[in-house]
């Protein structure tokens, strides 16, 4: 019986074709290979590309020498008085104000006695910045520090009439008790806006109206989206009366809770 010739013609046919089937399958996986690393890297650029955009989002008009215009230009529009204000705190106190006037005669040998006035009054004092005095914004790092107006006292002050109380005594030989007493009321305005503007009083509200102007910048920098990690983290208010050595070694005044 002879042997099946079929099976070792077809043999050599296979390996034939052996060698041109691995290298098409070998060039399929490069192709595939490097389409997949074409998108990596179409991705990765996309994604650089939009960094460098935030970055450069982050420095126009919020880098020194532009953020002032910035800021400015966001403000309400200033009224043709100067009338807009940034109210930043209102005090509430009961005030006495006392009046003594001493009188003598025959060179000051006869005493008249004295005639003393005394008036006790709630008031309302308020404490504001001009939005049309200067400004100044300058950027130290991720710290926008902001030189903020003197803190003004609105005037004049409210004072309410209901809750006044009056109180006179005289001198034996005193009888200007009325007069004294409608003269004190006259000034009774005048006196209380001096004390309101009187620096001691403005240095006891300093803090609280630097804590309520960090607070108004915060907020202006959330509305423009810099207010967060990647930009602003801190706010330091200085007010012009202020004039530290080293602005950016002031402490902040407002921090960004990088927690939340």
């Amino acid at each position: 019986m002879k042997p099946d010739q079929s099976t070792p013609s077809s043999r050599p046919a296979l390996v034939a074709w052996r060698w041109p089937i691995v290298v098409v399958v070998i060039a399929v996986l490069s192709l595939l290979g490097f389409h997949a690393a074409c998108r990596v890297v179409r991705d990765g650029g996309l994604a650089a590309v939009s960094a460098l955009g935030d970055a450069a989002n982050f420095g126009e008009g919020f880098r020194t020498g532009r953020i002032t215009t910035t800021f400015i230009s966001s403000l309400p529009r200033i009224a043709p008085d100067g009338g807009t204000k940034l109210e930043l705190v209102a005090i509430e106190s009961v005030e006495t104000l006392t009046r003594t006037d001493d009188r003598r005669i025959f060179f000051d040998m006869v005493p008249l006695g004295a005639t003393v006035s005394e008036i006790r009054v709630p008031v309302t004092y308020r404490y504001h910045l001009r939005l049309d005095d200067p400004w100044q914004l300058e950027v130290h790092e991720q710290t926008c520090i902001v030189h903020a107006p003197p803190i003004r006292a609105t005037l004049p002050p409210a004072i309410d009439t209901a809750g006044l109380e009056r109180h006179s005594s005289r001198g034996w030989l005193r009888f200007d008790s009325d007069e004294q007493m409608a003269e004190l009321e006259v000034n009774l305005t005048e006196l209380l806006g001096r004390r309101a503007a009187d620096p001691d009083s403005i240095d006891l509200v300093r803090e609280t109206c630097r804590r309520r102007t960090a607070e108004f910048v915060q907020n202006w920098l959330l509305a423009e989206d810099h207010w967060r990690a990647d930009r602003f983290r801190s706010v330091t208010v200085i007010f012009a009366d202020e004039a530290p050595e080293d602005p950016s070694a002031v402490p902040p005044t407002l921090i960004l809770d990088v927690a939340r």
